[in-house]
């Protein structure tokens, strides 16, 4: 029985789906997903960005101007949650879909996610498998912080703990709205 190309088959088209159920969302219901992501006060003068799973392409949904920037995310794909970064937060997460060495931020940059985030590594941060981390409404701190601080360094559910701690990209996970 030859059932790898059955599975790939369906792969695909279940794939083309979700890419086609993403294109036919509604600008205003990318945004108001991406408010979830922020306090009110925040999220009411942010700028909101989409980014095309298929090309990496960014599109402004929505022009902001308090210096906060809400990425607004797609619904089922690990580790591509909605959420909001002030201009350092957002150098820092440049930083890290480049691949690059460390985060280029020479300040704390901020991002929430106020509606909870997944990813698929605690410890690694370029993960691309493997069983997901469900993380509960939070926010960071993104700034080198070191296991020496005595912080834990796995996943936690209430508190603060060290995400890829260890790495170049170790930042506070903070569980709780602000």
């Amino acid at each position: 029985m030859k059932l790898f190309p059955t599975i790939a088959v369906l792969a695909a088209v279940s794939a083309m789906a979700v890419l086609q159920a993403q294109a036919a969302e509604s600008i205003q219901a990318k945004i108001a997903r991406g408010k979830t992501a922020a306090p009110p006060a925040v999220a009411a003068d942010a700028t909101f960005i989409d980014v095309s799973d298929a090309t990496g392409k960014v599109t402004v949904l929505k022009k902001g101007g308090n210096g906060f920037t809400c990425f607004v995310g797609h619904p089922g794909v690990v580790g591509d949650d909605p959420f909001c970064g002030d201009a350092a937060g957002m150098q820092w997460v440049g930083s890290w879909m480049s691949h690059k060495k460390q985060p280029a931020n020479a300040k704390p940059g901020i991002i929430y996610m106020l509606a909870g985030g997944t990813d698929w590594s605690a410890t690694d941060p370029w993960a691309t498998k493997g069983t997901p981390i469900h993380e509960p409404p939070h926010w960071m701190i993104m700034w080198p912080v070191t296991a020496s601080s005595g912080l834990a360094t796995a996943p936690k559910n209430s508190g603060t703990w060290i995400m890829w701690a260890g790495t170049p990209y170790a930042h506070l996970m903070v569980n709780q709205k602000p």
